[in-house]
């Protein structure tokens, strides 16, 4: 057997496994048949606990205790890295964010992990969403290992159930976001960010090398705001969060806000992605598939 067919049938080791995208991912490993192993900071947790039932191997792992990397990740033959974001009092830690990763990526390479898929946060042609931190780890995984795929996804759908930034989520039938109004705005489904995982865990070859801008939609907020309200028949508006409420929460918000309000946006081609992966998800996919039912669990008040 080849070391390239050793890799796409391999245990895949997969990070922030309970979060949207490693759990996503993980899932979808398991239902294709692959062996799953979660690196976890808590595996009593109920969102790790339920992956344990629904298959993979749980092990405790924390990105601040790099020594403890390098045991969970021994026997995996590729990983899917998804490094938390690191804060400090200045906003994000790009530093920190950068050590994690390649405490990460150096633990990998000596647990003889050949490839793998990072996800990373989609590009713009300005400095929104520049994620420094994303990008170092980005270059230094490159360097190290021989079969490198990064995804770079957008904002999620399920980002509408609410997030912690301040912002964003749903509550008394208003989405709130830095994003104009009426401008096309990218989104995806964490389950397509798994499908892109999926197929370069299965091909590992055909997707080495390769940096993939993720979305699925680009619908504007507005209008997405509508076909909320009528997937679930709960009235729903879109409201602009102002420059001065962007500053007061976080100066890199107000940036981000001022970038794109300068038309400064995300480019993923959504037409060639179909191509590669046929079933990605609309909102109003997402919505029907999901979306509808749990954002009415989430924030829209139904029983």
């Amino acid at each position: 057997m080849t070391d390239d067919t050793d890799t796409a049938r391999g245990t895949v080791a997969v990070t922030g496994a309970t979060g949207r995208q490693g759990a996503a991912t993980a899932r979808r490993l398991l239902a294709g048949g692959r062996a799953v192993r979660a690196l976890v900071r808590d595996p009593f947790a109920p969102a790790a606990v339920a992956l344990a039932e629904a298959g993979a191997e749980l092990v405790r792992a924390d990105f601040d205790e790099p020594s403890g990397l390098e045991p969970a990740l021994a026997g995996t033959a590729a990983l899917f890295a998804v490094p938390p974001v690191a804060y400090g009092p200045e906003g994000t830690d790009h530093e920190r964010e950068f050590t994690r990763g390649r405490a990460l990526a150096d633990a990998a390479a000596a647990a003889g992990v050949r490839q793998v898929v990072f996800t990373s946060v989609a590009s713009t042609s300005g400095a929104a969403f520049a994620a420094p931190g994303k990008r170092r780890v980005e270059q230094y995984l490159c360097e190290r290992f021989p079969l490198v795929t990064v995804l770079r996804p957008v904002r999620f759908m399920t980002n509408y159930f609410g997030t912690d930034v301040g912002f964003d989520g749903i509550v008394d039938g208003v989405h709130r976001h830095l994003f104009a109004p009426h401008e096309p705005l990218q989104v995806i489904a964490p389950q397509d960010i798994a499908e892109f995982a999926a197929l370069a865990f299965e091909q590992p070859e055909r997707f080495a090398g390769r940096t993939l801008e993720l979305a699925g939609d680009d619908l504007t907020p507005v209008e997405a705001a509508a076909a909320i309200s009528a997937a679930t028949g709960i009235p729903v508006r879109y409201e602009w969060v102002t420059h001065e409420e962007a500053a007061a929460l976080n100066p890199e918000f107000a940036e981000v806000r001022r970038q794109w309000a300068a038309g400064h946006r995300w480019h993923a081609d959504i037409e060639a992605l179909r191509v590669i992966h046929p079933g990605l998800r609309t909102l109003a996919d997402w919505l029907a598939e999901t979306g509808t039912a749990a954002l009415r669990a989430h924030r829209l008040g139904a029983p």
